[in-house]
């Protein structure tokens, strides 16, 4: 287990939303590994920490993929999404990470 503390209330805000998309789901039948929006200020251990305590499983090792957010028109507005910090947690074997929302 990892010796560093981190504020409860910090790791509780680190993960922004978990991120349901085709590439996410290929990526969670091949690696066993859990795709989530994160701030964009959080650290690999941070983000460990955080699924760590949230959902009670043990963490194999932690991605992140910066994206730019992409420019968008409407109309004569021109506009720019979010940019988008996004985490690819890999879990230890035999574990699972349960996403619908039933209490464990």
């Amino acid at each position: 287990m990892s010796t560093l503390k981190f504020d409860e209330g910090r790791l509780m805000q680190v993960l922004v939303a978990p991120i349901v998309s085709e590439k996410a789901t290929m990526v969670a039948e091949k690696s066993n590994a859990v795709t989530f929006k994160v701030l964009q200020n959080a650290t690999k251990p941070e983000i460990k920490a955080a699924v760590e305590l949230m959902f009670k499983v043990e963490v194999k090792g932690v991605s992140v993929v910066n994206t730019k957010g992409k420019t968008k028109r409407f109309g004569k507005t021109v506009g720019r999404r979010d940019n988008v910090r996004k985490a690819y947690v890999t879990l230890k074997p035999g574990q699972e990470l349960n996403l619908s929302g039933e209490a464990a």
